[in-house]
Order: structure tokens, then sequence, then C-alpha cells
């Protein structure tokens, strides 16, 4: 019990110094350095496709601390990781059994120890050498035809992979099909290879081609097993009857025949050709027959072809047959014919067999006999042929070709439009035989010459369009196969009518006219055709003040006295029927002025001068008299006289000199001033008075304006020696004179 106790004593003494161990280790900080990271390959950077391979990353690490730092290795391959491992130790490894191309590239290794972190250089493997493909077939027996699978395959490398199939003859070097292909994601390929007629005995070869960076690496060649090629068909034979010569009459019978192996589903195509022509054909037997009576024309060059989905066999005869007689000739007098002329016909043989003769015209048998003749019409024309017939061999003549021609009839011409046609206006004229042959060759002339041709397989009419611009004259001309001239219509003649256009106003002389000459106005159009009516007006008038009509380009307006009543702005207008009137052409607007003569405007000048010469006169008249009357009236004041009293007793001035002055004249007026007493004695007058009162408009003052005069009449009584005189005074006037 005791040693049980000791025992448990020690254990617990011993992980009482671990924990203190490790919290004095805790305490203190170790720090950690990478002295290097490379890489190493075994055997060698180098191998052979097959070869096993070791990479190995070599760290150097140093550090504070009695137990190695544990830290983290990654392998890469072309930059991308494949293998990573923890450990403490300096190398780790990465083992490649068997090292193939794909595993050729760009290698490195990565170190982290903490947040400390080191990457070594990059290191170049290279793996030589492809192993050898292996190649399959689906069969080693095939019928010409058909196809053989080939499988070509590397296992042991991968993807992509660029592979060349070839297609021997056995112990024949010349390769009869090469094909290629690249497996992009398998180590193999299947292609299929056709059985070609020509084949016996086949072999394959494949050759595998692998890119490893910027190096291809290429395997050896493979061989596949046999095939052994049997054919579908036989090579077709020819059986041709009657044998030896053949003449013309003999039924000839040619034959093409093969032998089918049992093994073909189906019956390959024969076919018979002459000159590239299929004569006979059989798909479903082993022969072919071709059977004609012998005629010359069956001599040749004949073919058989026997044809399935991918082979073809071909063998040929000349085949030689004796004529029995010539081919007919087909003689004719003419092969143009005027209706009413005669047509003969003659067929011949060389040699001038006895035959039996057709004529036909076209399959109308004409007559049996060797000659023909009658009397040419239009329904003679056509295809005619003879044929001669010994036994049963019968031959037909060449083709004649007859045209027998009816004289046309004259032509009619006639145009779509009106009597007149306006300028620019497109015209369709027509042309027209209505007997005679076709075709038919039709010419237009305008004025004399040949504007248009065209020919007419028919008796329609020939429809020519023109843009006359003038007047002018159509003429058609037809022609045919007839030998007589070529047929005239008559003159078709167009009247062509041109729009009015460019209306322009102008005047004569000058744009400003003087007063009293004539005034002459100008209305031109640059073309049209007459009648034109031309209107002329004043600007902002609606009716036009002058119209005329004219066949002229150009009209006049006339004022013979020209006034300030002709002053203005003008245009004008121009119409013909190729116009419309409410559209018409507008000229331009002209301005025009009227001034007047130089010796009216020095007459009024005169006239002014006179009138203003005589106001200065009559105003400077004016001026003198009165200022003599002022100088007058100081001398009659001086005189004594009796005082004047208004009606309030008041003293007044002299009444005549008051009033004359107000009135503004002397010594006129229905009042005259007395003598003057030249001794001025004193005047013993009774005076009376009597008072008017006078409502009167001064004209020279302004309207509405009245005054009242208060006028007293003065009656003087004296001697009777004196003259009784009278005075007027004027008082309380508006204007306070």
């Amino acid at each position: 019990m005791q040693l049980g106790w000791a025992r448990g004593a020690k254990m617990q003494l011993g992980v009482l110094l671990t924990l203190l161990l490790c919290s004095s280790l805790e305490g203190q900080e170790n720090s950690f350095t990478i002295n290097s990271i490379h890489m190493e390959s075994l055997p060698d950077w180098t191998v052979q496709n097959g070869q096993n391979l070791t990479l190995q990353c070599i760290v150097d690490v140093s550090t504070t601390s009695h137990v190695k730092p544990q830290h983290l290795v990654l392998f890469y391959k072309d930059d991308v990781l494949f293998y990573n491992v923890s450990s403490m130790e300096n190398t780790e490894s990465f083992f490649i059994p068997q090292a193939r191309v794909y595993d050729s590239g760009t290698y490195k290794c990565t170190v982290i120890l903490n947040n400390k972190e080191k990457t070594s250089q990059e290191y170049q493997v290279s793996v030589k050498g492809v192993p050898n493909p292996r190649v399959t077939l689906d069969k080693k027996e095939a019928i010409e035809g058909g196809v053989v699978v080939v499988n070509c395959s590397v296992p042991e490398e991968k993807a992509p992979i660029h592979f060349t199939i070839e297609k021997l003859e056995l112990n024949k070097k010349i390769v009869k099909h090469k094909r290629e292909k690249t497996s992009w994601d398998q180590n193999f390929v299947m292609l299929e290879f056709p059985i070609e007629e020509q084949d016996h005995v086949l072999i394959f070869r494949c050759q595998a081609r692998i890119i490893s960076g910027i190096h291809m690496e290429i395997s050896e060649s493979t061989r596949s097993e046999l095939v052994t090629v049997r054919e579908s068909f036989s090579v077709p034979k020819f059986h041709v009857s009657p044998t030896g010569m053949i003449t013309e009459g003999d039924q000839l019978h040619i034959k093409c025949t093969i032998q089918v192996t049992h093994l073909t589903q189906e019956f390959p195509e024969i076919i018979i050709q002459k000159d590239k022509v299929i004569v006979a054909n059989n798909k479903h037997g082993n022969e072919a027959t071709y059977s004609v009576m012998a005629m010359v024309e069956h001599n040749g060059n004949y073919t058989c072809k026997v044809e399935s989905s991918r082979i073809s066999k071909v063998s040929s005869i000349v085949v030689n047959i004796t004529e029995l007689f010539s081919k007919p000739k087909l003689e004719f007098s003419s092969s143009r014919l005027d209706q009413g002329e005669s047509l003969n016909l003659s067929c011949s043989i060389p040699g001038a067999p006895p035959a039996n003769f057709t004529l036909q015209k076209g399959d109308m048998i004409v007559s049996q006999a060797q000659n023909f003749t009658k009397i040419a019409s239009e329904w003679d024309s056509g295809a005619y042929t003879c044929t001669a017939a010994i036994g049963k061999v019968v031959k037909k003549s060449n083709v004649v070709q007859i045209a027998v021609c009816e004289m046309l009839s004259e032509p009619r011409i006639s145009h779509d439009a009106q009597s007149e046609v306006i300028k620019g206006q497109t015209i369709a004229v027509s042309c027209q035989s209505i007997n005679g042959t076709s075709p038919i060759s039709y010419q237009l002339l305008k004025a004399n010459r040949v504007l248009e041709s065209c020919t007419k397989s028919s008796n329609d009419p020939a429809v020519f369009r023109d843009n006359p611009t003038k007047d002018v004259e159509y003429q058609c001309v037809a022609d045919n196969c007839h030998s007589h001239t070529k047929m005239f219509s008559d003159v078709l003649r167009v009247k062509v009518i041109a729009p009015v256009s460019e209306v322009k106003l102008s005047i004569l002389l000058s744009e400003a006219v003087e007063s009293g000459k004539e005034m002459v106005l100008r209305c031109s159009v640059n073309e049209g055709s007459g009648p034109i009516t031309y209107r002329f007006y004043r600007e902002k008038e609606g009716k036009p003040f002058h119209q005329m009509t004219s066949n002229d380009t150009q009209v006049f307006w006339r004022k013979p006295q020209a006034s300030k009543e002709q002053e203005g702005q003008y245009y004008c207008t121009a119409f013909n029927r190729a116009n419309v009137v409410e559209s018409a052409p507008h000229s331009n607007l002209l301005p025009v002025r009227v001034f007047l003569a130089p010796w009216k405007k020095g007459l009024i000048a005169v006239i002014v001068i006179g009138v203003i010469i005589a106001t200065l006169i009559v105003g400077a008249k004016c001026y003198f008299l009165r200022k003599a009357k002022a100088k007058q009236m100081p001398v009659e004041m001086s005189r004594p006289a009796a005082p004047l009293l208004n009606s309030n007793n008041e003293k007044m001035s002299d009444p005549n000199v008051e009033a004359n002055s107000h009135y503004g004249y002397d010594d006129v007026g229905n009042h005259a001033m007395k003598p003057i007493n030249d001794n001025k004695e004193p005047l013993n007058l009774d005076v009376e008075y009597t008072e008017v009162e006078v409502s009167s408009a001064e004209p020279h003052r302004a309207l509405g304006v009245k005054g009242v005069e208060t006028v007293y009449s003065e009656i003087r009584k004296a001697d009777p020696d004196f003259v009784e005189n009278r005075y007027s005074r004027t008082e309380g006037s508006l204007d306070g004179t």
C-alpha cells in the first residue's frame, strides 16, 4: 500500500513539473526565422515516362526554442496547390509513381511559420516519351462498302491527346486513308474507316501526341490486327447479241451482269450508259438489259456501272452497227418566201435506193411522194422533215424551217393624248400593222430621225413613249420578212403647248417717271405658247387694272401722261391654256416713282418766292404807316378841346385817335376828323352822347370769344360855321384794348 502511495506521489509530482515547465515556456517569447527553402527531384528533373519521381521541399529554420517549431509546407504545380503537409521536419517529400507526360510542369514549394512565409524558386519537371497507344478494331472481316471502327487509346495518360490513325494495305507502304483527331476530355478516340473496292487485307496504325509545356511528346506507331476484306459484288460483265456484225434493222441486246456475295444485305444498282446517257438500269437483280432495233445512232461506247452506298465498279464495251442506207436529205427552193410564190420540197437518199418517202410539216403529213410543190400562203410556214423507210428501218431527214411572209398592211399611227400636248408630258405613240406576218420590226421616226425601234412577235401594236418639247411630227416604219420595201404610216402631227414660265415685269427707261411723261410697263415671259393672257396689277388691289391676250411673249401697258396717282408697286401675271388660272405665275414686284418736271418745280418756286416777297412788302408798308400814325397822334392831342365825359362824367381821350388806333387805320371810316382851328380859339360846344352796345367777334381772336363794345356818339353843338363832329369809342373789349 505504501508502494502504491509512493507511485501516486511520484506521478503527481511529474504532472506538476510538466505544468510548471509549460508555464515557464509560455512565459518566455521564442524567436523564429526561415533561413532558406529549396526543392530537389529524385532521380532528376528530367525522367522517362513511367519512371518513379520524388519531389522534396527542404526548409532551414532557426529558433531560440529548444523544440523545433511546427510549420506548414505547400507544394504547387503551375501555380496550382496540389499537396500540403504540417511538419516539424526540415524535409518533406511528394512521391509520383510512374510519372507521365501530364506530370510535366513548373513546381515550387512554400513554407509558412506563424506569420512568416517563404517560397522556393520554380523548377521545371520534364517527362519524356509517350506510352505506345493501344489499337482495337470492331471486326476482323469486312465487306466492300462497309466500315471498320478503330479505337486508339493511351490509358496511362490524360487528355488532351492528339491521335493519328492510318489505313494501309498489308505489305504495302502506301497509306490509303489517314485521319487525325484531338481528344480534349478523354484519352482515346474512335474513328470509322470505309472499306473500298480495292481493299483486300488491311492494317491500321495509331500514333499519339501530347503537348508538354512548349514541347510535344510523340509515341511510336502501334499496328492493329489484320482485317480481311471480301467483295460485295463482282466487276460487271457485258453480253451483246447478235454476235459478229450487226446491221441496221437487227434487234440489239446489251446485257450487264454481276455476282453478288451472299453476305450482302441488298442488291446494288446496275446502270447501262451510252455516252453518259442512262439507257437501262436495275436495282433489284444481278443484271440489266438494253434492247433496241439497231440503228447507226446506236453505235458508240457503252458503260456498265454497279453502285452501292460506297462501292462503284465499272466496265465498258464498244458497239459497231453497219448502216443500211444513209440519212435522207430534204431540199427546198427557199427558206423565205413571199405569199403567192411557189414552195418546192424534194427528199432524196444518197445512192438512190428504193425507199418509201413521207413529207411532214411538224406532225402533219403533207405528202407521201418524194417531191412536193404548191403556191405558198402564210399557213405554210413551219418546220418540214422527210422520212425514208426501207423495210423496218426508218430514217428522218434534217429539219427545214420555211417562212412564208404575208405583206404588211400600212401601219396606223396614233397617240393617247388629245390634239394638244403640254410640254414635258409623256405621250404614248402607237404603231400597228393589222395584216402581215410576224415578227414585225417597227421604227418610230421623229422629225425624220429614228427615235426608237422594237420588234413584235404578233400583230399587237408597238407602243413608243416620248416627251416632246415643241411641235413635232411622228411617223411609223414597219418591216417584216416580206421582200417588199418598208411600209410607212401617215404623218402624225402633235401640237405641243409650252406652259408660261418666268414672268417678269419691267418699266421702260427708268423706274422714276417724270410727271406728264409717258409711263410704259412691259410684262414678258421666258417661254409660253400663245395665246397668252396678261394681267397688270397694283399691289394690294385684287382686280387687274389692265388685261390683254397676245401670241407674243411680251406686252406693254402705256400711260400717256403719268401723274402722282400712278406712283406705287406693280406686278403682272401671265397664263395660257396649259396653266391653271388660279395659280398663274406671278412676276416680280416693281416699284414706280413719279416726280415733277423741273420747269414745274421752278414755276412753283417763283410763285412761292413772289408770295413771300409780296407778304414782306405789305408787312413793311403796314409797319411804316403805323409808325407814321404814332408820330401824328401827340400833335393832335396837344390841341385844346372840351373835355369828354363818359357816362360817369369822366374825361375821355380823343375818340378819333382811340377809335382809329383800335381798328388799326387812320382817316378811314364814317367819322372824319374835322380840321383843327388854327386860331385855337376855345370852342363853345354843347355835347350830347348816345350809348350803343355792339356785340362783335373779331376774326383774329380765338373761336368762341366775344367782345362787347360800347360806342359813344358825341354830337357837339357849335356855331353854324363848324361842321358837326362825331366820335366813336370802344370800351370793355375782351383783350383789354
